[in-house]
């Protein structure tokens, strides 16, 4: 066994192991908080937990949850096998089986009868499970995926979509429970959207400007911490008047943190300005996903 190959399972295993915390942790948020405060989390759990409750006030059925978030799921996996990677999908049905087993036979118990408390912290918590999830190169199945598959695609944050599909399912379940629910749980995505997308960086982009002396040796940095270009140009000092390089790159958020190391690390030095990039159009690689 090669040391690639015991890279590929150790690496493998941490995944796991976060996808399945991230797992428990998305079914006790359902069994306290959403359950109490009588919210939908969006996506494709919210879309089961509407689901459930018509089958419940409507026609007096109790249908697992575990049975209809699958089969919610179905079209989404096909997605993510065909458009994604093989291995994301794989790790992703994990999560959708798993949350869906122990939302089905955890208890549930009260917390707090707070209902924008729950909305608040019940948003965080689930903002955080998901994007442990994305951190691990999973998700937890529904509109991730759409949002996933369409980043890649048109290389932008659509982490929003999934907003804007949740919003659909809302407005549905404001229809036939009332408003008050479906307002509240509006608030619980808006937070747990908010901490994806403080977390989750990978398709945001930042735009380096860097001052220094030694340009191509920190365009060699750049590309070997993360795999995209530079442009450089010549400059003059305001202050000195001596002559400079400004080197330009864009990369990806996530990475701008061990880059800006790689760089002072390579010249002390040198000037680093890190901007925030509203939207990129040309060739940007994107690390794809497994």
């Amino acid at each position: 066994m090669n040391k690639d190959t015991i890279n590929l399972r150790k690496n493998m295993t941490v995944r796991v192991i976060a996808v399945s915390a991230a797992s428990l942790i998305m079914a006790l948020n359902i069994n306290t908080f959403i359950h109490t405060g009588g919210l939908l989390p969006g996506g494709a759990s919210g879309l089961t937990l509407l689901i459930q409750e018509i089958c419940s006030k409507f026609f007096n059925i109790s249908v697992p949850y575990t049975i209809i978030n699958v089969l919610i799921n179905a079209i989404p996996v096909y997605i993510g096998f065909k458009f994604i990677g093989k291995r994301f999908t794989l790790l992703s049905c994990w999560v959708i089986v798993l949350t869906s087993v122990l939302t089905d036979i955890l208890p549930s118990w009260v917390i707090t009868q707070d209902t924008l408390l729950i909305s608040i912290f019940g948003g965080l918590i689930n903002g955080f499970a998901i994007s442990v999830c994305l951190l691990a190169d999973s998700t937890s199945g529904g509109t991730d995926f759409v949002a996933i598959y369409l980043s890649e695609k048109k290389g932008i944050d659509s982490f929003h979509i999934p907003l804007i599909i949740n919003a659909c399912i809302l407005c549905a379940a404001g229809l036939l429970f009332g408003w008050d629910k479906a307002l509240y749980s509006i608030l619980f995505q808006y937070a747990s959207t908010a901490v994806i997308r403080t977390l989750y960086r990978k398709f945001q982009q930042a735009t380096l400007f860097i001052v220094t002396n030694h340009a191509k040796e920190i365009a060699d940095v750049i590309y070997k911490t993360s795999n995209h270009g530079a442009t450089i140009f010549e400059g003059e000092g305001a202050f000195e008047h001596c002559e400079r390089r400004v080197v330009y790159s864009v990369i990806s958020s996530a990475e701008s943190g061990k880059v800006t190391k790689a760089i002072k690390e390579t010249d002390p030095e040198a000037f680093v300005n890190v901007l925030k990039t509203e939207r990129v159009l040309g060739r940007f690689y994107q690390r794809p996903a497994d």
